[in-house]
């Protein structure tokens, strides 16, 4: 069973549509390093991912080479959104658990999210914070600067 698969009929689709270049389902069967060049990942954080428990199993070639399919990439792409959250690397792991662990974790799953969310809309109105002190110094440079200008003409 991968990460996102649960027992109930319901999909969820990750973090968005899937990204273009990719195979159709059942001939999607990707080596490591068409999954970096795909990610922008490097192999080395996908074998962490693997081996932290962030990534489900991922099936092998019978030379043992990592096969990785859509799902995967729409976990990844998942992980890189939460990533951006700001989310801790250990709360990323909590939640691939809860998702591997099925649906009775739904809750948990929601409440996780849900904070998540609140920290991101704290970070959004200290960012417009932010910019609107760059925007009141950009207005004055630039007004001071036109003034200067006229002048010195």
């Amino acid at each position: 069973m991968t990460v996102t698969e649960t027992t109930d009929t319901r999909t969820d689709t990750c973090a968005g549509p899937p990204q273009g270049d990719r195979r159709p389902d059942g001939q999607d069967k990707y080596t490591i390093s068409e999954v970096a060049a795909l990610t922008g990942l490097t192999a080395h954080t996908l074998r962490w991912y693997e081996r932290i428990g962030l990534m489900p199993h991922i099936d092998r070639s019978h030379t043992g080479q990592r096969r990785y399919t859509n799902r995967d990439l729409d976990w990844l792409a998942l992980v890189g959104k939460l990533r951006l959250t700001g989310m801790p690397v250990a709360g990323m792991v909590r939640y691939a658990e809860l998702v591997r662990a099925g649906d009775h974790t739904y809750a948990e799953r929601f409440e996780l999210l849900k904070a998540t969310r609140e920290d991101v809309l704290a970070r959004i109105a200290e960012l417009q914070g932010t910019l609107a002190v760059l925007d009141r110094k950009i207005s004055f440079y630039s007004d001071a600067g036109r003034a200067l200008a006229s002048e010195r003409a």
